[in-house]
């Protein structure tokens, strides 16, 4: 315990300042609060700590799916969110048949289903416009489902499945301790404080408790994307099917959401992450530096696409090699999705993963909560035993799709192109990770 104590505390983040922040429940703090680090000193409990069994910070896919899971079984949790609402920017995300199936499960399915297309296929070209292949999914497996989901809409849809104290916004972690009784302190921005017996991190990619667990940040692989959501009020002219183009060290796509969306990106080699770029003529003028000479068809969706719905974001993964990398948890504090395993969108299955976690890892919590049939840290060790041989390789083999993707060498891409692609790849094998069980929730 004292060898795994000094390397957590190897790990101190400064968590930068806020100066005002507004409560869910209307409070206002205009007092700056001065960033303290994270570590893993022992504290003694104080008399104005608020009490919470389980904590989960972070309002995303992961923590939000997470919340739903456990109340679906019959188990509270309170929500951390550090921004005011719900953080509904982004674009789109691509869930396969293992991500729908864990919608099921927490019985937003139907919901969802009924607001986005179901995709038949794909078709892969060259950017000169030359087809090398295409698929239809029902044809390589008959269960698969596909459909691109605005993050806004899934974020929305699980928020209101929770009792409305559930999620509390404005409430931004800056510190966390361990109490002398074993129970896991955490200071918010406003001082709030409050001590929790569990705390389940969905910070995302950043996730300032993986680094107190140990964590090395992720790392960038060399590529950065753009994407965007074209907007047609009188609907959108395109067949469901994901629409790839490969290039050399330059990748686009697009895929129809609903009747009247188009989800877009470009994915583009890059030394270095860049600068981040938030002026949407400068994001745009960066696409059609990319793809001016590409099709028409993606240049029409991007200049329909608003503003606000143009991201450039910089890829980044962590590879959790075994006897490496920490474990998912420590204690009482476990991690799930990007906070513990970020991985890059070339398989699709960074959300679908996320999803995963939450049910599997709601009904472990479900065994300790309420049947005591083993401790909360024997509960999280398994969680990510039984985890971790799905997400290993599906962070790396998302990798190296995409290093094959993005090759600049032209005799790399000559033997994709003509090759790889045409002859050799097979949908169903490709999409053979898709396949996820899990025991019924209830």
């Amino acid at each position: 315990m004292a060898a795994r104590t000094q390397m957590l505390q190897k790990w101190p983040i400064s968590l930068p300042s806020s100066t005002s922040l507004h409560r869910s429940r209307n409070y206002e703090a205009k007092t700056r609060i001065r960033a303290r680090p994270i570590s893993l000193s022992i504290v003694n409990a104080q008399s104005d700590v608020k009490k919470e069994e389980i904590v989960i910070i972070g309002a995303g896919i992961a923590g939000l799916a997470t919340a739903v899971s456990l109340q679906r079984l019959g188990i509270r949790s309170l929500v951390l969110e550090q921004t005011e609402s719900l953080r509904t920017g982004g674009t789109s995300l691509t869930l396969f048949k293992n991500g729908w199936k864990v919608l099921d499960a927490i019985g937003v399915g139907n919901d969802l289903r009924s607001q986005f297309l179901e995709i038949q296929g794909m078709e892969i070209k060259s950017e000169d416009g030359r087809e090398l292949r295409s698929f239809k999914f029902k044809d390589e497996d008959e269960s698969q489902e596909v459909r691109a989901v605005e993050r806004r809409v899934l974020l929305e849809t699980l928020a209101n499945q929770l009792p409305p104290d559930a999620i509390s916004f404005s409430s931004k972690l800056s510190f966390i301790e361990r109490s002398e009784k074993g129970e896991i302190l955490l200071k918010l921005e406003d001082d709030t404080q409050m001590s929790a017996k569990i705390v389940i991190a969905c910070d995302g990619i950043r996730s300032p408790v993986a680094k107190w667990m140990g964590f090395p940040d992720p790392r960038y692989v060399g590529h950065c994307a753009f994407r965007g959501l074209g907007f047609y009020p009188d609907g959108q002219p395109f067949e469901p099917k994901v629409n790839y183009t490969y290039g050399r060290g330059v990748r686009a796509g697009y895929v129809p959401v609903s009747p009247t969306k188009v989800y877009w990106f470009i994915c583009y080699n890059s030394p270095s992450p860049g600068p981040k770029i938030t002026d949407p003529s400068l994001l745009r003028q960066k696409t059609e530096e990319l793809v001016g000479n590409w099709s028409t068809e993606l240049l029409n969706i991007i200049k329909s696409s608003p503003d606000d719905t143009i991201i450039r974001t910089p890829l980044v993964d962590r590879w959790l090699w075994p006897g490496i990398s920490p474990p998912a948890s420590t204690g009482t504090v476990v991690l799930v999705g990007d906070a513990w395993h970020p991985m890059t969108p070339n398989l699709g299955q960074g959300a679908c993963c996320a999803l995963e976690d939450a049910v599997v890892l709601a009904k472990k919590l479900a065994q300790v909560m309420k049947f005591g049939t083993m401790s909360i840290e024997d509960a999280f060790k398994s969680y990510g035993s039984e985890r971790w041989p799905r997400i290993f390789p599906l962070t790396v083999r998302a990798n190296l799709v995409g290093t094959l993707l993005q090759s600049e060498n032209p005799v790399v891409c000559s033997v994709r192109n003509n090759i790889v692609v045409p002859k050799l790849v097979r949908l169903g094998p490709m999409l053979e990770h898709t396949n996820f069980e899990f025991e019924p929730l209830y």
